[in-house]
């Protein structure tokens, strides 16, 4: 069971986001745009800025809209974090439903242009969180830290939260898009003469926000509730941003205080709600981390970030996991001997025609060979990552009246062959990670299984991928020794081989990272960053529509958006090469 403690504080800490959230966010949001007599208004009688951030509640106001901010961006479907963009246009995965050229997702980088809505969304979703962030930053300077209960102190913790959003919000921005406005302090008026800093001052903002936040926010454990920002996400991010900057030591160190300053491990031993609850025949330490209410349980020390997503509490929500990632089964049709494939559960007395277990998949993210088959092919029967209740690849026809009730799907099994293989094999059926789950847990839309809807909480960061991440500096100081030892800490959990120093690299530290963390890491940042993506995509994204996903060297950066450009009158804004 979760901790009494955990719960009522994150009870109170989503009773008030629902309470304060609406407010917070126009206060954030709200600009003038005509001219400086407007600037010049003392607001009396309704909240702006000027009057809302004006004391520790206040202030609190302004944090929790930027965690409400952060967790929409996350799980929507154009903005920058959102669960498939985590997999789509990398050597990952593709859109499965519909792999042909696609206006909302990129199987062909040829569709990506300035108008795109992921391209515009991603952008404005972005900015908009460091405008909100640099507003609260301001407020918060100005105020006397004897307002806050813990002084000092309290006043920079709230300071770090916020610039942890800001740095973080610049991470997505700069590694998609290139150079880009470099904005520390917020805009208060209509502005036409935006130009694009680069690369290098925005990798310095980002060092000092979370080199900041990671002097002064508060140790792990002890935050005020769960999903709170701590030291550790704050180094790690540091980490990764010396990485960008090219300075794998200063990477190496702060990775290491993250590493060895808390109470941070890889879970090894089962825990929490799905013992004795194991729905596809067994279980280990990395099934349960992804169970539900597991990732906040104070025995749990691999969560370092997690995204606050649950039912029946003000605030709370929904992921949808098991839509994004999960295969159309149900789409099936006939069996060999012609009867329907799937009955599925039974709800109001009539078959539902889902699994309880799978929910309703809608294939958006399909995976490629890499991601199902080459990477395990070495330890295909031991790393317990690719075992049936990790990575599960066998479905069952579902109908008593046919003779292969039960029966492996098997679409060979059919006589003359199925009409559309291409569906079959991209739609239809295909391995799903059993992470993106909530089997027996689909608390809505009971006539669909669950519609593809989980209310598990979310890792935006595990200390899997810390570990991962000091691999790869331990790599860029040239001591593979110490790369294979972290990478090794985390294949054993696993219990797969080890790997030797000789034959650790930078693209065998790529298929771990897919092996562990598939749809948790934003891959397009990480290949990025290690310049993998043109050589990666067009290796391994298989679609076999549109292999490769058509990617040219241009593609490594996103178009910067059209309106962006066409709005910015009164100083150039040059678009990115490829793109004009």
């Amino acid at each position: 069971m979760k901790s009494k403690n955990n719960k009522v504080m994150k009870e109170y800490f989503y009773s008030f986001s629902k309470k304060c959230l609406l407010t917070a966010a126009i206060l954030l949001s709200m600009l003038p745009s005509c001219n400086e007599d407007i600037l010049q208004e003392k607001p009396l009688d309704f909240f702006s800025p000027d009057n809302a951030f004006l004391t520790e509640q206040g202030v609190m106001q302004g944090i929790v809209a930027l965690h409400d901010r952060v967790r929409m961006a996350y799980y929507s479907f154009g903005e920058f974090g959102t669960m498939s963009w985590r997999v789509h246009g990398s050597d990952l995965g593709y859109m499965g439903e519909a792999p042909q050229h696609n206006t909302y997702y990129i199987n062909s980088y040829q569709d990506v242009n300035p108008i795109r809505r992921y391209v515009v969304d991603t952008w404005n979703t972005g900015f908009q969180i460091i405008q909100w962030t640099n507003v609260l930053i301001e407020k918060i300077e100005e105020l006397d830290a004897g307002i806050f209960q813990d002084g000092e102190a309290g006043k920079n913790l709230y300071l770090g939260e916020a610039k942890f959003f800001r740095a973080f919000a610049y991470r997505y921005l700069v590694s998609t898009y290139g150079d880009i406005p470099l904005l520390k302090e917020p805009v208060k008026s209509a502005k036409a003469d935006f130009v694009r800093d680069p690369v290098s001052e925005i990798h310095k903002l980002m060092e000092e926000d979370f080199k900041f936040a990671s002097e002064h926010l508060p140790n792990p454990g002890e935050e005020a509730a769960p999903g709170r920002i701590t030291k550790g996400p704050a180094l790690h991010y540091l980490g990764e941003t010396y990485l960008e900057k090219g300075e794998p030591q200063l990477a190496v160190d702060v990775l290491t205080k993250a590493i060895t300053n808390f109470n941070y491990d890889l879970m090894i031993e089962r825990f929490g709600n799905h013992l004795d609850k194991d729905i596809f025949g067994s279980g280990d330490a990395y099934y349960d981390l992804f169970g539900y209410e597991n990732h906040n349980l104070t025995e749990n020390k691999e969560a370092m970030w997690v995204i606050q997503v649950e039912p029946f509490i003000q605030g709370g929500g929904f992921v949808q996991g098991a839509y994004i990632f999960g295969p159309r089964y149900f789409d099936i049709g006939l069996t060999p001997d012609g009867y329907q494939a799937i009955l599925g559960t039974i709800y109001d007395g009539r078959y539902t025609g889902y699994s309880d277990t799978l929910s309703r998949g809608t294939a958006n993210v399909r995976g490629t060979s890499l991601v199902y088959y080459t990477i395990w092919k070495d330890n295909w029967n031991n790393d317990t990552r690719n075992a049936e209740h990790n990575l599960k690849r066998n479905i069952y026809f579902d109908n008593p009246a046919s003779a292969y009730h039960k029966q492996k799907i098997d679409f060979s099994l059919y006589n003359p062959p199925r009409p559309n293989p291409l569906e079959d094999t991209t739609k239809c059926l295909y391995p799903v990670h059993t992470k993106f789950l909530d089997p027996l847990n689909y608390f809505e839309q009971p006539n669909r299984a669950g519609g593809g809807r989980t209310h598990k909480d979310w890792y935006a960061l595990r200390f899997a991928e810390t570990l991962l991440l000091r691999a790869e500096a331990y790599l860029g100081t040239n001591q593979p020794a110490l790369a294979a030892a972290d990478v090794n800490r985390v294949r054993a959990r696993a219990n797969a081989n080890p790997v030797s120093p000789e034959a650790i690299d930078i693209d065998y530290i790529l298929d771990e990272r897919a092996r562990e963390l598939y749809g948790e890491e934003w891959r397009l940042i990480i290949l990025r960053r290690t310049n993998k993506l043109i050589e990666r995509v067009r290796k391994y994204n298989d679609n076999p529509v549109i292999p490769g996903a058509d990617i040219e060297p241009h593609n490594v950066l996103w178009p910067i958006p059209q309106n962006q450009i066409d709005l910015n009158v009164d100083a150039e804004f040059p678009q990115n090469p490829g793109y004009e």
